[in-house]
């Protein structure tokens, strides 16, 4: 049995964070159902790359749920989603702020019909302060945020992380959330509301470099590949790639110059803080030497030495490494339509007695309307007269035999 056995969650996200967070919680065994509008979750468009009209960035957050497609606009379809709420222990939504309370869906409408409603709202910037009705995007939060000042080369433009960091660390935080307050429902009996925003998370995800600032009041720049406060730490070019050095002491320096046969920089700089006021011609000195020889080279030679080393991988190479197959970083679901899919497996896989684990594939647009709303105690004729006034939407009908 999964940690989450038995819990329900009512899935009114869309894009990212929040469906990445409801998809964290299906892997740990919770029934999520998503509700998406007839015309579908954005991301259902967003490609290339496509596979038989379904997309991959759909495709990689909504792993195990059920797709109600219901249009929240009419009155039948928000009545749908109060039905539901009551018998929900979780509501996920990343509507704009406000938006759910014109409809009569926001939490304090729910909460009366169901007290032990976890509802997390996921939002730009929060349901306070003087940004808490503008739009939330990943990369204008990052802009925010600060992220990217500290992003990209020195004497370059700042730089976007490649993956919309910001959503997907949302989306964690959003199933940490979830998690307390389930594990605090049991000595209480309530529910509550939680008020996450992308903002918040960007700004306590800057770690260390947003404490620096914080006892110095001085902006850290943008070094690259490089760490601010570490010397060597970040990615150097071999003869045919690029590696990365991450020296966290003075003996793996030592050590580094021994194998790059680099006796006199390691008598001149023995100690961090001297690499780091003298960063450009140590990282200078140390590429000369690497660009002589294939990556495989140095890599072998340096585990040898106990220097932390590593490649920078492509996704092709990160995925047929030998740990991520040992590891079985990836998961094949039957898909309805594309057979055998493969999706990123979840990092809880390796609970162990309660490991988190596939269930369903991620759904068609609208497959299991009719299931839901057939569980929800609405008669077939009930479903039958919300798909034709357009207030729900089934798949279309396969076709049986040639």
């Amino acid at each position: 049995m999964k940690p989450l056995s038995g819990i329900k969650v009512l899935d009114l996200s869309r894009v990212l964070a929040g469906p990445l967070c409801t998809m964290i919680l299906a892997d740990l065994g919770a029934e999520v159902i998503k509700v998406e509008p007839p015309w579908g979750d954005e991301t259902r468009g967003w490609g290339p790359p496509f596979l038989e009209g379904e997309s991959a960035y759909f495709l990689s957050v909504n792993r195990g749920k059920r797709s109600l497609a219901l249009d929240l606009k009419t009155k039948e379809g928000q009545e749908v989603v109060r039905r539901l709420a009551k018998e929900a222990d979780v509501l996920v939504e990343n509507f704009k702020t406000g938006d759910l309370e014109r409809y009569g869906l926001d939490y304090e409408s729910l909460k009366p019909l169901n007290p032990r409603l976890i509802y997390l709202s996921i939002t730009g910037f929060g349901h306070t302060g003087p940004r808490a009705k503008e739009p939330g995007y990943d990369a204008a939060i990052q802009g925010y945020t600060g992220i990217m000042s500290v992003t990209g080369e020195p004497e370059g433009p700042p730089m976007k992380v490649g993956v919309a960091w910001i959503d997907v660390m949302t989306g964690m935080m959003g199933a940490v959330a979830v998690l307390s307050a389930l594990l605090e429902r049991e000595k209480s009996g309530l529910g509550q509301h939680i008020d996450l925003s992308l903002y918040d998370v960007g700004l306590f995800a800057l770690a260390n470099l947003g404490e620096s600032y914080l006892l110095t009041g001085t902006p850290p720049k943008r070094l690259g590949n490089a760490h601010a406060q570490i010397v060597p730490y970040g990615a150097f070019p071999a003869e045919d790639g690029w590696l990365i050095l991450a020296v966290g002491n003075d003996e793996q320096f030592q050590r580094l110059c021994q194998v790059l046969g680099l006796p006199e920089l390691a008598r001149r700089f023995p100690q961090n803080r001297e690499r780091v006021a003298h960063r450009e011609e140590v990282e200078r000195t140390l590429s000369q030497v690497l660009r002589t020889q294939p990556r495989a080279y140095w890599l072998e030679r340096l585990k040898e030495a106990g220097v932390p080393a590593a490649p920078v991988n492509d996704l092709k190479e990160a995925f047929q490494d030998p740990q991520a197959e040992a590891r079985k970083a990836v998961w094949t679901l039957n898909h309805p339509l594309l057979g055998s899919l493969p999706t990123l497996a979840n990092p809880l896989r390796f609970l162990s007695r309660t490991p988190a684990g596939p269930s369903l594939p991620p759904p068609l647009l609208g497959e299991h309307t009719e299931e839901v709303l057939r569980e929800a105690g609405l008669l077939p004729e009930e479903v039958q007269a919300l798909v034709e006034k357009g207030v729900a939407r089934t798949p279309p009908k396969q076709r049986e035999g040639p």
